[in-house]
């Protein structure tokens, strides 16, 4: 069974320890309360990245464990770049039959984003970042998108460029009430969006090109795969 997460952060942990092995990196994360229960083998979402538990504090009451993590994943995450006191977005695997209360995430971290500019608002703060294209290509305004783990939904689109809005709770409860601009991010597009984009480019013939441009989707093309 696939491991899923929500984006709705459980606990802000806090890192321990961080050493290299071989190309990749074990990090030894303190999870507060949600260590309660946790064996080797269980999956957590850390600032969106899934990380599986190698070790457990033999010691409950520090609430802490390890986590391997491979050179693909430091090159592709904000995991990297982690040091002894850094505060991680924190998340336990979706339980089956739990409710869902963000987005189906899964944890696969698609790229990395930084922050470039946080607004506050009377009611609210808006978070505007930029990305890779490749990102912003498979997002859709209203929709939704993993940020450092975070469930959010985007409120602004452009090319290489997004916006979302967090309300008080969300920014309290995360890391992000600790960012500023120039903060690096973690970045998972909707999964729902993926396989959508990907069957779209099989209908339009392979073509990356979705705009009904010659090699690209059409109303013909549409019409054959029964969506009108």
């Amino acid at each position: 069974m696939t491991l899923m997460f929500t984006g709705i952060i459980q606990h802000v942990g806090s890192v321990r320890a961080v050493r290299n092995v071989g190309s990749g990196r074990r990090i030894a994360i303190d999870l507060g309360p949600l260590a309660d229960g946790l064996a080797l083998g269980d999956s957590v979402a850390v600032s969106g990245a899934c990380l599986t538990a190698v070790r457990i504090d033999g010691a409950a009451e520090f609430g802490a464990a390890e986590f391997d993590v491979s050179a693909e994943t430091v090159s592709r995450t904000t995991l990297g770049d982690l040091r002894t006191g850094d505060p991680v977005n924190l998340e336990r695997a979706l339980r089956a039959g739990a409710g869902l209360d963000g987005h189906l995430v899964q944890g696969h971290v698609d790229g990395v984003g930084e922050i470039t500019r946080i607004d506050k608002q009377p009611d609210q703060w808006a978070v505007e970042v930029a990305c890779p294209t490749a990102r912003t290509d498979e997002m859709v305004e209203k929709g939704s998108v993993a940020v450092a783990g975070v469930s959010l939904t985007i409120t602004a689109l452009a090319d290489g460029r997004f916006s979302v809005a967090l309300i008080p709770a969300t920014w309290e409860a995360t890391t992000f009430g600790r960012m500023s601009a120039g903060a690096k991010v973690n970045i998972e597009t909707d999964v729902i969006g993926k396989y959508v984009r990907r069957y779209l480019r099989q209908i339009a013939g392979g073509s990356a090109d979705l705009s009904g441009r010659p090699g690209g989707l059409t109303v013909e093309k549409l019409r054959d795969a029964g969506f009108m």
